[in-house]
């Protein structure tokens, strides 16, 4: 392709590969039917067929006989076969038929047909939906061999086998590469040595990635360059089976341990059904879906239940005249396949040894962890599970404050001391972004100032944030361990789970970071890293000094131990409530016990049926297409992103914020400034993933709707009840839109098609208004997008619940205080617009929260039990025109503990003082 045309660089664009194929199809067929009609030029058709030719190579849809047809026809001037053929190809790679249809395999004209053995024929034989992917295939061989090549794998195909897979050939490591990134139906990918390196194609992004490896690759003999080539490639897809064929050693390049990635190695002059059976079953292994398979098969048994499942078999629905239309709703499977029962070829989600069992193997396999549990009662529930199991009372947990509620609760029931660390604020929009790293090292180092290092147990920080802020989880990690090498991480990523199917956004997982720094602890050269740091530094460095370096840890004393809490089903298609616990501990063995015993406290007893399969089979989905519905996700908030800002109209009243918006500058050292920047190549992103502090995800856009006059929760509410679309978080003057797996380009044009309405109807209101309504709008914007408050940070708890707390550290004892306030006799009611709170504020005593007060939105505790209520978070508070504020009553005002139940000096239990006996009358 030649690097002058407009997207010279669509081999190498990796957000929006699938959907720019399908649209230079689309366009190819527009330019085919104009030229019909005689309204353009041969050549401009000519162009467009070329544009899409390159592409297509990596693709087995259409292959060479329709390409070939085409081309025909073109120089033949058929214009009139030319548009129709085109037309047919672009609508099958949209709608996908070419998967299941043989018919959309042949050229119309018989006469231009292959022979029959080259046509995939037998996709329809026997079973006509099978599920359909392609091999990739690298060989050394002459590219007129490829097609004769592709048609021997269908020769292999029996009517028996479950799938059915096409080719795609290629001959050499970069336009492998290439095929990897740009074709999610990719599933496997068959290696044969002897291939060559450079692509035919100019692919200057691509080179420019790999430029670094290029001199050793080509230095490197065959075996060493497909092993490098299976590592690039598992890298970036690690959902790939790989197979190397080789016609030397094999058995000894199958012992060499860089080959752990590749599922099998053989000898490639032997029967190339052994290699289409080893296909099929790599494919099998990660299809099966070991509860939701036999939860099919229990659903069709005839059992009489004798448990307390009524609903079980769905007899007391169908057969009552109250509640059939129930039934009828949800179907009869839904009732077949439910019971409390664990016996009888079910399993126990509390002590799996069955089916469960193995799905939660299946998806420790899938998301790069060690162990996997399933969770039936949401990430709230997979939080406090992990932090039970890991912490005891007394334990230092550094938390950032505006987490989810379910950390804060959950240290509140384990007794834990939480130091509290404040994100970066984003006061403009009402929002805060996540935990600078500088923050979390000088909590570490002012701990161990005060010779409280060894209480602290694990730092428990949100990945990524609500609003997309994603944290460069391994320098977080590395940077806190060469502080304290045994911490333990607790990363929760409720909205992050998609992201291991992203080879961009995986590196920044917590499982993705970890497998990253067991592999650099492996490596000879970090203990030269780390050597050298040492000496650097000297001996005793100051905090300056610290603080200011990119610490390197001593891989000898790393323990590593990270959790990672994923709400599966807020981005996989798995049933709501749907979470699991990813565990990457190696010192797992000693805390299993008590995981165990975290999972019966918190585990309902009569976990959903339904829900776990549901589980069992977002894992499928996910490692057998995941990595195109991602993509495809990306693509879709790109384009909300681009249609938004580069819209005439609905640009003056609404717009979504780049990421040089939602990240300050200093925490994005690599220069990013947005995904939608002139010039940004797939690269520059990957620089800023790799290298920034922080970046952003690009499936969560912040869309600002205060310019428009509209608050979140008012905007969120006429989005919903007018036009039929649901967002879930607001803040004062903006809403969040989350592309995800499920997400289709219909739905962007309806919400463009709706915020044109609702812009039009603003510049209406405008035009017939006059001058009054513009300074009304003006008012409006102004209140919303300038006279916002300020963003209180923590402020400290309370000398009473501060216990044996260091004297520089602001640590404190939320559970003493959390039970306090069980006693009414220790509490008391204050208004924030009462003249007592004025009055408090300023003469005392201090008012001491009692409760959580968590406003929605923006929806992180404001107050915690035990903390002192400060000017600033009153101010905050009295400007929220918001109307959910949990742990706030209106009517009655904050409630506090009171002053005369507070003792000042620390260590008083006012716990044990509110369980005194009355004094008898």
């Amino acid at each position: 392709m030649s690097t002058s045309a407009p997207d010279a660089h669509v081999i190498d664009h990796f957000f929006s590969a699938p959907s720019a194929r399908q649209d230079r199809w689309r366009q190819l067929h527009t330019v085919a039917r104009a030229w019909a009609k005689g309204a353009e030029k041969r050549r401009v058709v000519e162009a467009a067929l070329d544009e899409v030719g390159v592409i297509e190579e990596f693709h087995a849809f259409p292959g060479q006989q329709l390409m070939t047809a085409l081309r025909e026809r073109l120089q033949s001037d058929d214009a009139g076969g030319f548009a129709p053929l085109a037309q047919r190809i672009s609508l099958a790679t949209i709608t996908g038929n070419y998967k299941h249809d043989a018919k959309e395999w042949q050229a119309i004209d018989a006469s231009l047909a292959e022979p029959a053995d080259l046509l995939p024929s037998s996709l329809g034989d026997a079973q006509p939906h099978r599920p359909y992917f392609e091999l990739l295939v690298l060989t050394p061989a002459p590219a007129a061999r490829w097609p004769h090549i592709a048609a021997e794998f269908r020769r292999l195909r029996r009517p028996e086998d479950a799938f059915v897979y096409e080719a795609v050939l290629v001959g050499s490591l970069e336009d492998a590469i290439c095929a990897a990134v740009i074709n999610p139906d990719i599933a496997a990918v068959a290696i044969y040595e002897g291939f060559a390196l450079k692509s035919r194609h100019d692919a200057p992004v691509l080179r420019n990635v790999l430029a670094a490896q290029q001199p050793t690759l080509a230095k490197a003999d065959d075996a060493d360059v497909a092993l490098r080539l299976a590592a690039t490639l598992k890298q970036t897809r690690p959902d790939l089976d790989l197979y190397l064929l080789s016609d030397r050693k094999v058995e000894r390049l199958a012992g060499d341990p860089r080959a752990a990635m590749i599922r099998r190695v053989m000898y490639q002059i032997e029967e190339p059904l052994e290699l289409h059976l080893s296909v099929l079953e790599g494919i099998k292994a990660r299809f099966e879906t070991p509860f939701f398979d036999n939860l099919k098969l229990y659903a069709q048994r005839p059992i009489a239940t004798f448990h307390a499942l009524p609903i079980a078999r769905g007899k007391s629905v169908f057969r009552s005249p109250w509640i059939r239309d129930m039934g009828q709703f949800y179907g009869l499977n839904l009732f077949l396949a439910e019971s409390s029962a664990t016996t009888g070829g079910l399993d126990s989600l509390l002590e799996p040894t069955g089916t469960i069992k193995r799905a939660q193997d299946m998806a420790a396999r899938a998301f790069g962890a060690d162990h996997v549990f399933f969770v039936t009662n949401g990430t709230s529930t997979s939080n406090k599970m992990v932090l039970q199991a890991l912490i005891a009372p007394g334990d230092i947990v550094i938390l950032d404050r505006n987490c989810h509620k379910s950390h804060h609760y959950g240290l509140m029931l384990c007794g834990a001391q939480p130091f509290y660390v404040d994100a970066f604020p984003m006061a403009e929009f009402s929002m805060y972004g996540a935990v600078p790293l500088r923050t979390i090292k000088q909590a570490l180092l002012d701990l161990k100032a005060e010779g409280r290092l060894y209480r602290v147990k694990m730092v428990d920080l949100t990945n990524c944030t609500f609003d997309g802020h994603i944290y460069n989880t391994r320098r977080v990690m590395e940077e806190c361990l060469a502080i304290k090498p045994d911490l333990i991480f607790l990363w929760d990523e409720a909205w992050f789970g998609f992201a291991r199917w992203s080879p961009f956004l995986r590196p920044r997982t917590a499982m993705g970071a970890a497998a990253d720094i067991e592999a650099w602890m492996k490596d000879p050269g970090s203990l030269t890293q780390y050597e050298r740091q040492h000496a650097e530094l000297g001996a005793k460095p100051s905090t300056e000094a610290l603080l200011d370096t990119r610490l390197v840890p001593d891989p000898r004393a790393i323990r590593l131990r990270v959790y990672q809490t994923n709400s599966t089903h807020k981005s996989m298609s798995a049933i709501r409530q749907g979470s699991m616990v990813l565990v990457r501990d190696v010192d797992f063995h000693t805390v299993e016990a008590q995981f165990h015993e975290a999972v019966f406290t918190h585990a309902s007893t009569s976990p959903n049926q339904q829900l776990i399969a549901s589980l069992d089979v977002a894992r499928r989905q996910m490692e057998l297409e995941g990595y195109g519905l991602v993509m495809n996700a990306i693509e879709i908030a790109l384009d909300i992103r681009r249609e938004v800002n580069t819209h005439p109209l609905i640009s003056k009243y609404f717009s979504i914020v780049g990421a040089d918006g939602m990240v300050p500058k200093e925490y994005r050292t690599s220069g990013f400034t947005d995904f939608l920047t002139p010039g940004l190549r797939w690269d520059d992103q990957l620089r800023s993933m790799r290298e920034d502090e922080f970046c952003l995800d690009p499936t969560r856009m912040t869309l600002v709707c205060g310019t428009a006059g509209f608050d979140g929760t008012g905007f969120k509410g006429l989005l919903a009840a007018e036009y039929n679309i649901q967002v879930n978080k607001t803040s004062r003057n903006s809403v969040l839109l989350q592309s995800n797996i499920n997400n289709t380009r219909s739905d962007v044009a309806l919400l463009i098609s709706v915020l044109l309405k609702i812009s039009n109807g603003i510049e209406t209101r405008l035009q017939h208004g006059g001058e009054e309504a513009r300074r009304t709008l003006a008012a409006r914007v102004q209140s919303l997008m300038k006279d916002v408050p300020d963003l209180p940070d923590f402020s400290r708890f309370h000398e009473t619940f501060r216990g044996d707390a260091g004297k520089a550290t602001p640590e404190g004892d939320i559970r003493t205080a959390f039970f306090a306030a069980y006693a009414p006799e220790q509490c008391e009611y204050v208004g924030i617009d009462s003249p007592e709170c004025d009055r408090r504020l300023r003469e005392g005593p201090e008012m001491v929260s009692a409760n959580f007060v968590i406003p929605y939105p923006p929806g992180f505790p404001i107050m915690v039990p035990g903390q002192v209520v400060t000017e600033e978070t009153i101010t905050f508070m009295r400007k929220l025109d918001v109307k959910e504020i949990h742990g706030y009553e209106k009517a009655k005002g904050l409630k506090l503990l009171r002053a005369d139940a507070l003792m000042h000096g620390r260590g008083t239990n006012v716990l044990e003082a509110g369980r005194k006996k009355p004094r008898a009358a």
